[in-house]
């Protein structure tokens, strides 16, 4: 989220002290406590997802646990509300610590990189040999394999392999997997671990509370001697857990399987539904146990970005700045398509072009006479039509003087049909007068 600079009055500091840089921060991100946590522009759902979390095992607790501490030997009852507190605890600093981290967020450049060589293809006509357009992709190898790395528009760089922009975020992540709304943060190269413990242990919190209401059930059946559906009638609360819970167990169990087949291949979720592997060539796959590995037991890599250092003065003057320094964007000019997605290319000046001819359509499109048979509309292919000035300017006059004459008309009403003929003899003297002029 980018904010703006604080005042004297804002902030308390002097007026010559520079701000921090989660205060000019020019992603959507939201910050808390001064910098220490930075979120996604949907962080608000995060307490949704607290609640959806908290509200079951509370329940839990109070209708079921409570009543199970006195029916197991030796004092081992207690151990189920102990057991199912703690690792709800455990399961809500996992969803803080994915939510409250630096995804990987690669800082942004102040000027567009500069070009290992110069090719001629990259010049534009008209252009100073210092202008010149950056390549829309390169190719990186990785283990042997050709990639193809494409250049960010927005964060003025070449993004690293397996880097993606957020669109809801608008900041490039390392390792980019997708962007959670229940967790209201990306998904990335470090925090990637914690999602997924979350969401594992999510799932494990949810099989507990099932597994232990039909405990319970089971328990006041035999206590009564009574059926099973007598029973559940007796605890309507652990009847509505295990409706939940199997509901929820089926969202977050088949998410944490469908993540762990992502990380025995060594994918993204954004790889996945992109570039599907399965057809091609995983250049980041070194086998199931490796790759597993990778994901649990690496160092995590330390944030590229000091969200609460100063920003210096040489990097405030680069910043107001304009980015361009003769550089041209890979897309100016160019047909713009996602080449990932595979959509259709579309022209940077199309839509300009497209209401310049809607603007000459609605100029030109009455200068034509229906009444002779023509066409009362300019024809949408004008690059392949030549128009005088003198022409042009002519019908252009005579369409207004027209259309002036038909809003006089129309504002008097009917007309009698008379006064708009035209005398033969003035038509004799005009078509003499017209064969004269011709000859001279």
């Amino acid at each position: 989220m980018y904010v703006p600079r604080p005042s004297c009055s804002d902030g308390g500091r002097d007026a010559g002290e520079q701000p921090r840089v989660y205060q000019v921060w020019r992603g959507n991100n939201k910050f808390f406590l001064q910098g220490r946590f930075i979120c996604g522009p949907d962080v608000r759902s995060i307490f949704l997802t607290m609640f959806l979390i908290v509200a079951p095992v509370a329940a839990f607790c109070v209708f079921v646990a409570r009543h199970l501490m006195n029916d197991f030997p030796d004092h081992c009852g207690i151990s189920v509300m102990v057991v199912v507190v703690v690792f709800t605890v455990y399961d809500l600093t996992l969803l803080l610590l994915t939510s409250g981290r630096d995804p990987g967020i690669i800082p942004r450049n102040t000027h567009p990189p500069e070009p290992e060589s110069i090719d001629g293809s990259n010049y534009i006509r008209g252009q100073t040999p210092q202008q010149y357009r950056l390549p829309r992709t390169r190719d990186v190898i990785v283990n042997g394999i050709s990639v193809k790395v494409k250049y960010c528009d927005t964060c003025l760089l070449y993004r690293p392999p397996r880097c993606s922009h957020c669109s809801i975020c608008n900041n490039c992540v390392e390792r980019f997997d997708h962007h959670c709304p229940w967790v209201g943060q990306c998904i990335g190269q470090r925090n990637y671990r914690f999602f997924y413990m979350f969401v594992f242990s999510t799932t494990l919190i949810c099989l507990y509370v099932f597994a232990f209401c039909w405990v319970y059930i089971i328990k006041i059946r035999d206590a009564e001697e009574s059926s099973i559906w007598r029973a559940m009638l007796k605890t309507p609360a652990s009847i509505v857990l295990i409706i939940y819970c199997f509901l929820c167990v089926w969202f977050v169990g088949g998410l944490s399987v469908f993540h762990f087949y992502l990380m025995s291949t060594n994918q993204t979720t954004y790889e996945n539904f992109r570039y599907r592997y399965d057809r091609r060539a995983n250049p980041y796959h070194r086998g199931v146990l490796n790759n597993i590995l990778e994901i649990f037991c690496s160092s995590i890599p330390p944030s590229k970005n000091n969200f609460r250092a100063r920003v210096t003065a040489d990097q405030d003057r680069q910043q107001a700045r304009s980015p361009s320094r003769g550089f041209m964007s890979p897309n100016m000019g160019k047909p713009v398509g996602d080449l990932e997605m595979g959509r259709k290319p579309v022209s940077w000046d199309e839509p300009r072009t497209a209401a310049d001819i809607s603007d000459l359509e609605v100029g030109l499109g009455g200068m034509l006479d229906g009444k002779e048979g023509r066409v009362t509309h300019a024809s949408p292919n004008l690059s392949q039509e030549e128009f005088s000035p003198e022409l042009v300017e002519g019908r252009a006059g005579m369409h207004s003087r027209r259309s002036s004459w038909d809003r006089r008309a129309g504002s008097l009403g009917s007309v009698d049909s008379n006064t708009l003929q035209t005398n033969p003899a003035e038509e004799a003297n005009v078509s003499v007068h017209a064969t004269t002029s011709g000859a001279h």
